[in-house]
């Protein structure tokens, strides 16, 4: 018994052998093809696409979607997804790119392909991207929050048709063309007025951060410490990167230059049923918590009557999802870029309850 035991064992050792050493022959030669023209074999085809689902299937276990029914994160996702992925998965509005086509394997058209997909599984593969097929990862991992839009956006695609995908991409003169600082125009800056609008207003319902008012200084050096990768945004990077530094002075004083139209009355009525959580933003923003070693707030980001530097971004009338959500990355480090050296130990002094009550405050001010 143990003899033919150990025979087998020999067999199977001396077959294993020679498959590496066929391999070996095989890699050293380079006979096997690498062309992409020629596509994969059924049976590749089949095994990549049936290990590629169950190791996402696997891998997303335990991921929690947050609420994906707001329409802030399929706009924000629509306008990234219009940016960076529409070339090679095409859009309601385009076809895939003959790039995209020639690739192999072939970025999917996304309509049919979410259907079958859970959130968490989208979640899994946009965050991580997918490994021999051409598909990156998000920039930076220190973004799930981000990634979470994208997602939002993809679970609607199939039921958006041409017209609500113009819209959700859209924004009212968004071609408008950026002078330099030297006055020599640019390439019309379409991806930025794209989602934040030509007038820096962030967008209908406030999907998108206002840069309309912000010193030009402040919107500089975040351009810069995006284009750095120190401040994190898979969005803002991917943005950022490409502008040369003569754009990145031209959108800074663009908007910096801009006079900031005040918030009308019609915006301030939906704060009304907040009133109390208001109220105990402006106690935190204009005392802050002594007790907890956190500084008043509209010392460095108004409103005031002292000078605010230009260093610092002004808060008032910034959408309060986009306020909070700042506060939560300070808090876990994630944020990154200008001030965060400053603004990571205050968010950390502050409780998380009261990250929603500040934000909702500079939200329901008047931008000067």
């Amino acid at each position: 018994m143990k003899l033919r035991l150990k025979q087998r064992a020999t067999t199977l050792a001396v077959f294993l052998g020679l498959l590496a050493m066929l391999g070996s022959i095989v890699v050293v030669t380079g006979v096997a093809p690498i062309r992409a023209s020629s596509g994969h074999w059924a049976i590749t085809k089949w095994f990549l696409a049936f290990s590629k689902n169950r190791s996402v299937a696997t891998h997303s276990l335990g991921i929690e979607a947050p609420e994906l029914d707001d329409p802030g994160r399929v706009r924000r996702g629509a306008g990234h997804y219009e940016t960076a992925c529409a070339n090679c998965h095409g859009s309601p509005l385009r076809a895939r790119s003959p790039v995209a086509l020639a690739m192999t394997p072939t970025p999917p058209l996304l309509s049919p392909l979410v259907e079958r997909r859970k959130a968490r599984e989208l979640y899994y593969v946009v965050q991580h991207g997918i490994l021999f097929a051409g598909m990156p990862a998000w920039p930076t991992q220190q973004r799930p929050d981000e990634v979470w839009d994208v997602v939002a956006f993809l679970v609607r695609l199939p039921q958006i048709d041409r017209d609500e995908y113009a819209r959700l991409i859209s924004q009212e003169n968004g071609l408008t063309p950026l002078p330099t600082a030297d006055g020599v125009a640019t390439a019309p800056l379409a991806t930025c007025t794209r989602c934040h609008g030509a007038d820096g207003r962030g967008g209908p319902g406030g999907a998108f951060p206002r840069l309309v008012g912000q010193p030009a200084q402040y919107l500089l050096e975040s351009l810069e410490a995006y284009t750095a990768g120190e401040r994190h945004s898979g969005v803002m990077q991917t943005v950022a990167a490409v502008l040369t530094d003569e754009e990145r002075r031209a959108f800074a004083n663009h908007f910096g230059e801009m006079s900031a139209s005040s918030t009308d009355a019609t915006a301030l009525s939906g704060f009304q049923e907040d009133r109390d959580a208001i109220a105990r933003g402006r106690q935190i923003a204009e005392h802050g918590l002594p007790d907890a070693n956190v500084p008043s707030c509209i010392d460095c980001h108004g409103p005031g009557e002292l000078p605010i530097a230009d260093e610092y971004p002004r808060l008032a009338g910034q959408p309060a999802w986009y306020l909070e959500r700042q506060l939560r990355l300070f808090h876990t480090g994630h944020r990154g870029g200008t001030n965060a050296r400053l603004m990571d130990p205050i968010a950390a002094g502050l409780p998380e309850a009261m990250y929603r009550d500040v934000a909702l405050y500079y939200s329901s001010l008047a931008a000067d």
